[in-house]
């Protein structure tokens, strides 16, 4: 019995699917980006500025750009017509300018590094204050490029090698491998363990590695790094994040990153959370590992979209801290983040996105020692009902309460 049931799941899912030089601040750059473009617009655009790598399994299809870290740009359901998931900075990309601080070219899942800020920090120099004037996104996971090592029709893999150092001077060798594979109904089927209605929809993995690649052990009291993967999706009036956390663990929720969030942009229950993700309040909240479940999505009730992420989690509880400050426990960060883009303090705005974002742990490396997350990004397109058949399966919500 449980057999057959598992046939007719994957029947019934192979069915509904639809398978440099700095020269302006970053205000000064505008222009549209890819809200509201077809996919097939969205690609056309980025192959007249980069090589592109696509995956493609009908209707279902993901874009990754090898040039900036073999970042996942978009993907679709629906073929060339069909909707463009990942935000794109189509105002930034065409400049062919580089940025200061950062260069926001956009992507639905991009590979970062942490930690952020704090005394092990990536993104400030030694002795610089933890301010945006002086916050700088390394150019390895900002603007150099990945190198293609295979491909197929649906999985392309990539790799990079590469020197960097933290604010407490200690530098590392490190090698990046990186997979990227696009879903079969199978293995949805496997990795969300519940049959989808009929909705069009579109799934990957990304395996992620980083390998000490130095001659001596990465040690935590020198500072140590994690992988950080980041969502930018394109934000609207009526978008919602919802995460769910272990019951009782409201008060742990991490909401003063870029101050507090406002009690009408973050609402908080028991075991879950809703938090506005409109691009017109700069705003970032975590979940820390000792509430995290392993799910995180977003409603958008503009678009009909459902967007879902899993990514591994084995039970470690040290996480590196990237708040902007001298930290009394670097190893006490979050797990699961997500950031509302809105105006900054010089008055300036990166674009109409939001971001969902997952963590490794804090891992010390021996010399060739390797750490892997993977992640699985979904995307569904449906009627209202038939999305909230999905939340209520994967993420015990219903859409009905994400109404901010």
């Amino acid at each position: 019995m449980k057999k057959n049931t598992g046939l007719l799941l994957i029947a019934f899912l192979i069915i509904s699917s639809c398978h440099s030089k700095i020269v302006k601040q970053p205000h000064e750059i505008s222009g549209r980006d890819s809200a509201g473009n077809a996919y097939g617009d969205d690609r056309h655009f980025l192959e007249k500025h980069q090589a592109m790598v696509e995956l493609t399994n009908g209707n279902s299809k993901v874009l990754i750009a090898p040039g900036y870290q073999a970042r996942v740009m978009t993907s679709t359901c629906g073929g060339d017509t069909g909707y463009s998931f990942g935000w794109i900075n189509y105002a930034l990309i065409n400049s062919g300018k580089y940025m200061p601080h950062i260069n926001a070219y956009g992507g639905e899942e991009r590979f970062w590094m942490g930690p952020e800020g704090g005394q092990y920090a990536l993104f400030f120099k030694p002795g610089d204050p933890f301010d945006l004037k002086h916050w700088q996104t390394p150019a390895i996971i900002d603007t150099a490029g990945f190198e293609l090592v295979k491909k197929d029709s649906t999985t392309a893999s990539f790799t990079r090698s590469f020197d960097l150092e933290n604010y407490a001077g200690t530098m590392f060798r490190v090698r990046v491998d990186r997979r990227i594979k696009l879903l079969s109904a199978s293995e949805a089927v496997a990795v969300l363990h519940t049959p989808i209605p009929g909705v069009s929809w579109v799934g990957y993995q990304t395996i992620n590695t980083i390998t000490n690649a130095g001659k001596n052990a990465w040690l935590k009291p020198q500072g140590v790094l994690s992988i950080w993967l980041s969502s930018m999706l394109k934000a609207s009036p009526q978008n919602t994040v919802m995460i769910p956390f272990r019951n009782g663990g409201a008060s742990k929720i991490n909401s003063t990153y870029f101050g507090k969030v406002p009690a009408e942009r973050l609402v908080k229950k028991d075991s879950f959370l809703f938090f506005k993700t409109d691009a017109k309040y700069r705003s970032k909240i975590g979940v820390p590992p000792s509430i995290v479940k392993q799910l995180l999505g977003d409603y958008d009730a503009s678009g009909n979209v459902l967007t879902i992420i899993k990514f591994d989690y084995n039970g470690d509880s040290d996480y590196v801290n990237s708040t902007w400050e001298h930290q009394q426990f670097p190893y006490k960060g979050d797990v699961v983040n997500s950031y509302n883009d809105g105006p900054n303090d010089l008055g300036s705005q990166l674009g109409t996105f939001y971001e969902m974002e997952t963590s490794s742990p804090a891992i010390a490396l021996r010399k060739n020692q390797s750490l892997t997350h993977t992640q699985y990004i979904f995307h569904f397109q449906g009627k209202k009902n038939e999305l909230n058949e999905v939340a209520k399966r994967l993420l015990g919500v219903s859409l009905d309460e994400a109404n901010l």
